[in-house]
């Protein structure tokens, strides 16, 4: 397993991939999310309530979670990369017991998702402190918070990249597998958020454990308010990380037992 694991992140550092990576979260972090608070939520369309506010605060904050596209979409891309390009056959020769091979990846994509989310989390922290203090805004809520928050959203973005690795290690096909997390992400989930009845499962889905993780609440508040009904109650955090984690072993372990006996092409 060691080797195995060595092996992934000499792979990883040949690439240019994991340099891209870290510059997307540092500009997701600290350039989206400064930007929006050099704006002011006050001044969205539709507006928010301002940084000096709770909800304001929150609601800038939780916009964060729904960048867990990015690394979900790296993970898949991680894997399926290798049938692509056909190396998978030369790992699988030397290493052909499928369930190590994607242990190892785990392994060493557990770190890289924590980096991601370290990195998105400490320059948007960054950014959020000095956009305020040069905005002269004092923030909605205390700064231990704030950071508690910041922490949540990249312990969720850590966990999406695993789930990526799952869906790339299942699917293999790198288009299929990029446009089954990113629809689902941003098409399916809002689509049955809109069906009566269905919405009430939005908590136990991907998306509601990251809002619960995230204390997220204003999208289910704005869908409550244009369906006309009651906001769907999200998790606590605490079930929204294990949620969460549960997606990412789920995939991770239908990955090994689904594929064992398929042969590489």
């Amino acid at each position: 397993m060691s080797l195995l694991i060595t092996a992934e992140f000499r792979r990883l550092l040949a690439t240019r991939m994991w340099r891209g990576l870290l510059l997307t979260a540092a500009l997701l972090g600290g350039g989206m999310l400064g930007a929006m608070a050099l704006v002011g939520p006050e001044n969205f369309d539709p507006p928010l309530p301002g940084l000096d506010t709770e909800a304001g605060l929150r609601a800038v904050l939780g916009i964060l979670g729904y960048t867990a596209f990015v690394p979900a979409a790296a993970g898949t891309l991680a894997v399926t990369s290798e049938y692509r390009h056909g190396t998978a056959a030369v790992t699988f020769l030397f290493a052909p017991r499928r369930g190590r091979v994607l242990a190892a990846k785990l392994a060493a994509y557990t770190v890289v998702g924590l980096a991601y989310g370290l990195v998105l989390a400490g320059t948007a922290a960054v950014a959020l402190f000095a956009v305020a203090a040069a905005r002269d805004v004092p923030l909605g809520l205390p700064t231990t918070t704030v950071l508690a928050l910041l922490a949540r959203i990249g312990v969720a973005m850590a966990v999406y990249l695993l789930i990526g690795v799952g869906v790339g290690a299942l699917v293999r096909h790198q288009v299929a597998a990029v446009g089954v997390v990113v629809g689902y992400l941003y098409l399916g989930e809002p689509v049955l958020m809109m069906i009566p009845g269905v919405n009430l499962l939005y908590p136990v889905l991907p998306g509601g454990a990251t809002a619960a993780l995230t204390d997220f609440t204003y999208l289910t508040d704005a869908m409550s308010d244009q369906l006309g009904t009651a906001a769907v109650p999200l998790l606590p955090p605490a079930a929204g990380a294990l949620v969460l984690a549960a997606y990412a072993a789920t995939a991770s372990a239908l990955a090994v037992l689904l594929p064992l006996r398929r042969d590489v092409t």
